[in-house]
């Protein structure tokens, strides 16, 4: 049985991925930062028992050991998926200097070195066991760049080019890497910004990405993969954005 662990798993994307590989028989510990009540609902309705919580704050260095530590003192974790993000507007000209400062401390610190610290303890642990998955949950941003959100879009480019470092220096160890780069997706979070005509204009399929469309893509990239696609990146925005 595949054990994974999902960061930001208590809504939008990260519990649509929790759902999609309970499904197909994982046992899922699911992360939340602060929101227990969302994570616990989550936890309520995957199929079968046996699946867990773990609170970590990804932006604390000694947090995400513990993290670590807390869900994989049991049973192995066979996978990690690295899906917790954060999109803060800091337009350029029109953000104050301590709110453009704080936007990019926070943004990278929750997207790509929260995420690399995950997966420095998680890779040591599957090259001992010689096997395992790391998935990312990038975005089409880290390509066409995020004008109201830079830091965002260079911590997705940042994670791009993390894990495509770390599929080649895991490779021979038997852990495989792979990244998967949404564009829109219809989370409540972003539901205001997906109403806009504009947005929709810009998408081929006259629709954005439906977060299980991309827990799809990434219930593939934990258990279907065959090795030879270790540092793949997998664009799901509808063709909106090719490259």
């Amino acid at each position: 049985m595949t054990r994974v662990l999902v960061t930001g798993a208590s809504g939008g994307i990260g519990a649509a991925i929790s759902s999609a590989l309970a499904g197909r028989g994982a046992t899922i510990v699911l992360h939340y930062q602060s929101n227990r009540a969302a994570a616990e609902a989550v936890l309520r309705l995957l199929p079968d028992a046996g699946h867990e919580l773990v609170q970590g704050d990804l932006t604390d260095p000694a947090a995400v050991e513990r993290l670590w530590r807390d869900a994989d003192a049991q049973h192995p974790i066979d996978a990690v998926v690295n899906n917790a993000g954060i999109f803060p507007n800091h337009p350029p000209l029109a953000t104050d200097y301590a709110g453009w400062t704080a936007a990019w401390q926070r943004t990278l610190a929750v997207n790509l070195t929260g995420a690399a610290h995950l997966s420095y303890f998680a890779a040591r642990a599957m090259a001992e066991r010689s096997g395992g998955r790391i998935v990312s949950v990038s975005s089409r941003g880290a390509f066409r760049g995020e004008p109201l959100a830079p830091a965002y879009a260079a911590s997705k480019a940042g994670l791009n080019a993390f894990s495509q470092s770390m599929a080649k220096a895991l490779a021979p160890q038997g852990v495989y890497v792979f990244v998967v780069a949404p564009g829109w997706v219809s989370t409540a979070r972003v539901a205001t910004a997906i109403a806009d005509q504009a947005v929709i204009a810009d998408q081929p399929l006259g629709r954005v990405a439906t977060p299980a469309e991309v827990a799809q893509a990434v219930t593939f990239c934990v258990l279907d993969a065959p090795a030879s696609m270790t540092g793949a990146i997998l664009d799901v925005n509808g063709a909106s954005y090719l490259r």
